[in-house]
C-alpha cells in the first residue's frame, strides 16, 4: 500500500469524525484502519437491539479482573469493534456533560480545552433538529454532522417516571441545557428512528472521497518508528501482517482500552514494566494506562402493569418499525435521566440517575418474562481509579482491564451509588410510579421482602455494573508526567498523537460519545492547524 499523509487507528467516535474532518482537505491523504467490520450489521440500524450486539462480532467482548468490592465478579466491557465503534452499539443517549467538567479539562490542558473552547465544537456537531427542546439561545435547529433528536415513540412510563421525579421534588427541565440539574427527557443520535452513529455522520458521507481509504478488518498490533519518529502501523488483516505507512503523522483513536493498549506494545509506557515483557522501550512514559476512571451503574427493576418494552420484539412492532420507523423498536431504552448530588454539600451533580421502561438486567443480556421498569443509579465522578495493561507481549492477547471499582480509601464512591439508589427507591414509592408498579423486584429478585439497604447493598454488590464509559488511560495535560500534551501530541516521540476518550484527564458528568466526537473534530483542527471556525474555503472542499 503506498504511503498517506495520515494513518488513524480506530473508527469509532472520534476516529470517524478525524478522518472524515481530514478528508474534507483535498490537499491531505488519510488511512483510516478499523480491527472490526463494515457497520452492515441489521441490529446496529434498530435502537432496541443494541444490548443484541453485546458479545458479538462486532464487539470486543471484553471483561475486568475480579472486583474485590462487587463481591469479586468480573464486569463485563463491550467496545465497538466495527465502523462507527461504540456509537454502533451504544444506547445513543446524547448527553453532553457539565461546563465544570470542561473546565477541568481546561485547568489540565490550557483554555482551548475550556468549555467555553470547545463549546463552538459542540455546536458544530451537533445537527439539532427544531423539535429539540433546550433553554439555550441559539441552539435549536442547527446544521452540523451528529443528527440529535427527541425519540420518536417513547413509553408512557418515561412521562410517569419524570412525574415522579417532580413529585419527589426534583427538578425538570431539558437536556443538555444551560443548567442540568435534575431530570430530563433523553435526546438521541438518531434520524427518523434509526441509529445514527459516528460512521453515518462522518465517514458515509465521505466515502467517495478518493483521497480517504478505510480499512475493515485490520487490527493495529504496533506503531512503527524510526528512532523516536512514528512512520506507520503495522496491523494483521486476514491473517497476514501488513505495515501503513504514514508520511506526516500517525493518529491512535482505538479508545480507553484499545490505544493504552496499543502504546505499551509500540514500547511507550513504563520502562521496568515494558522491559518485563521483552518489548523495546521506545519512550518512557509511566502513566500509560493509568488514571482509568469509568461510571458505574446499579439498579432497581420492579414489575410494572403494562406499556413497557417487554413486547417490543411483537411482529405488530417490527411491522410498525419497518413501515413507519416508529414504534418501540426505535427506542434506546434509557429513555430518561436525572443528575442529583449525592449530598446537600456537593453543588455539581456527582450522580445520575436512569430510567428504562424495561427490565434492563445482565447488560440486556438476560430476558425477563414480563411488564417491568428499571431505576439505575450512575457513579459519575469515582474517586476511584484503575488501570489497563498488557497481559503479554503478544498484540492478539486481551488487555487486562482493571477499574478498581469503589476502591476509594473513604468510601466516597460507594456512599454515592447509594444514596443514588435510596433516590430511586424514594421515587418508586411516588403516587405515579407506585400506580403503575406491583410492588415485586425482578432485580434483586424477591427484593421486596428486604429492607431498602439491604436491596439497595444487594444491587450493588452483586448486579452493578459499567455504563460503558472509561477514559483517562492516555491522560492530556500541561504537566510532563501526562501522556499527550495539549495538542494531543503523545510526549517523548514525534509524528504520533492520541484523539479518543482516553485523553480525557478527567471523567465527565455526561455520556461519552459526544465529547469523543468533539475530540476527533478538534484533533484534524489540530492537524490542519485551524480552528472551530474554520475558513469558507477549507469548509467549502
Amino acid at each position: 500500500m503506498a504511503p498517506h499523509d495520515y494513518v488513524i487507528v480506530g473508527a469509532g467516535s472520534a476516529g470517524a469524525a478525524l478522518a472524515g474532518r481530514l478528508s474534507a482537505d483535498p490537499s491531505v491523504s488519510v488511512l483510516l484502519l478499523e480491527a472490526g467490520p463494515k457497520d452492515s450489521k441489521t441490529e446496529i440500524r434498530i435502537p432496541a437491539a443494541f444490548s443484541k450486539l453485546f458479545r458479538s462480532e462486532v464487539d470486543w467482548d471484553y471483561d475486568t479482573e475480579p472486583q474485590e468490592h462487587l463481591g469479586g465478579r468480573r464486569v463485563f466491557w463491550p467496545r465497538g469493534k466495527v465502523l462507527g465503534g461504540s456509537s454502533s452499539i451504544n444506547a445513543m443517549m446524547w448527553v453532553r456533560g457539565f461546563p465544570e467538567d470542561y473546565d477541568a479539562w481546561g485547568e489540565a490542558a490550557g483554555a482551548d480545552w475550556s468549555w467555553a473552547g470547545l463549546r463552538p465544537y459542540f455546536q458544530r456537531v451537533e445537527h439539532v433538529a427544531a423539535d429539540v427542546v433546550r433553554d439555550n439561545e441559539d441552539e435549536t435547529g442547527r446544521g452540523g454532522a451528529v443528527h440529535v433528536n427527541e425519540p420518536r415513540s417513547p413509553r408512557s412510563h418515561t412521562a410517569t417516571y419524570l412525574q415522579a421525579a417532580a413529585e419527589a421534588g426534583q427538578r425538570v427541565v431539558p437536556a443538555n441545557g444551560r443548567d442540568q440539574r435534575g431530570f430530563s427527557r433523553t435526546t438521541l443520535s438518531q434520524e427518523n428512528g434509526s441509529r445514527f452513529s459516528a460512521a453515518d455522520a462522518y465517514l458515509k458521507p465521505a466515502r467517495k472521497r478518493p483521497n480517504l481509504t478505510v480499512v475493515t478488518g485490520a487490527q493495529a498490533t504496533r506503531v512503527r518508528f524510526q528512532g523516536t519518529q512514528a512512520v506507520g502501523v503495522e496491523y494483521v488483516q486476514g491473517g497476514v501482517t501488513k505495515t501503513a505507512r504514514a508520511r506526516r503523522e500517525v493518529v491512535l483513536s482505538g479508545g480507553a482500552v484499545n490505544t493504552p493498549q496499543l502504546l505499551l506494545l509500540s514500547g511507550i509506557g513504563d520502562r521496568e514494566k515494558l522491559d518485563a515483557l521483552g518489548i523495546p522501550v521506545v519512550a518512557h512514559s509511566p502513566e500509560v494506562g493509568k488514571n482509568l476512571r469509568d461510571h458505574l451503574m446499579a439498579v432497581l427493576a420492579v414489575e410494572a402493569k403494562d406499556d413497557t418494552l417487554f413486547v417490543a420484539e411483537k411482529p405488530g412492532e417490527l411491522v410498525q418499525y419497518l413501515a413507519r420507523k416508529r414504534g418501540m423498536l426505535t427506542s434506546n431504552v434509557g429513555e430518561a435521566y436525572g443528575f442529583i448530588s449525592s449530598d446537600p454539600s456537593i453543588d455539581v451533580p456527582d450522580v445520575e440517575l436512569i430510567f428504562a421502561p424495561v427490565a434492563f438486567i445482565g447488560e440486556g443480556l438476560i430476558a425477563h418474562d414480563g411488564h417491568a421498569l428499571t431505576l439505575g443509579a450512575i457513579l459519575v465522578q469515582p474517586e476511584s481509579t484503575g488501570s489497563i495493561s498488557l497481559a503479554s507481549a503478544d498484540p492478539l492477547e486481551k488487555p487486562i482491564i482493571d477499574p478498581r471499582y469503589l476502591s476509594d480509601p473513604e468510601g466516597k464512591d460507594r456512599a454515592a451509588l447509594l444514596a443514588g439508589l435510596g433516590l430511586c427507591e424514594e421515587l418508586l414509592v411516588t403516587p405515579s410510579l407506585r400506580a403503575a408498579t406491583t410492588g415485586a423486584f425482578v432485580q434483586p429478585a424477591g427484593g421486596e421482602a428486604l429492607t431498602r439497604a439491604e436491596r439497595d447493598e444487594r444491587a450493588l454488590v452483586d448486579h452493578a455494573h459499567t455504563l460503558y464509559h472509561p477514559v483517562g488511560t492516555a491522560r492530556m495535560g500541561s504537566d510532563a508526567g501526562s501522556v499527550v500534551d495539549e495538542a494531543l501530541r503523545v510526549r517523548g516521540v514525534t509524528g504520533l498523537r492520541v484523539a479518543d476518550a482516553s485523553i480525557m484527564p478527567t471523567i465527565i458528568r455526561g455520556h461519552t460519545n459526544a465529547p469523543a466526537i468533539v475530540i476527533g473534530e478538534k484533533a484534524a483542527d489540530l492537524l490542519l492547524g485551524v480552528g472551530a471556525k474554520r475558513t469558507a474555503a477549507v469548509e467549502a472542499r
